[in-house]
């Protein structure tokens, strides 16, 4: 009898993967957004527009590139998760202070 497949999923939704790929390169090009996300470029620009309209980044035009800043404050979108802000995502993913493996061993 062979092995179940099973489907390839992850916690993070490709919207707060995008989020937090913005947020460790505010100037990243949409090309390279896509690439560490694992998304198509096409993807990547509507997640980008779905979080620019949302309120959760703003997008200013540098010369020929985007600059993009993140609206820590805002809250999650689900019911459940409301009462918390998209900065304790980036937190735990972005702040060495945050992150576990940087965090000291219980003594």
């Amino acid at each position: 009898m062979s092995a179940p497949t099973t489907r390839p999923w992850t916690f993070l939704t490709n919207h707060a993967h995008v989020l937090l790929a913005v947020a460790r390169a505010p100037d990243a090009r949409v090309h390279d957004v896509a690439a560490t996300v694992g998304v198509s470029t096409r993807a990547a620009l509507t997640i980008l527009g779905d979080l620019e309209d949302a309120g959760y980044l703003r997008r200013e035009r540098v010369g020929r590139r985007n600059h993009y800043t993140l609206e820590r404050g805002r809250p999650f979108r689900h019911p459940t998760t409301a009462d918390h802000r998209i900065d304790e995502l980036l937190a735990i993913f972005t702040d060495p202070q945050g992150a576990p493996a940087e965090r000291g061993a219980p003594g």
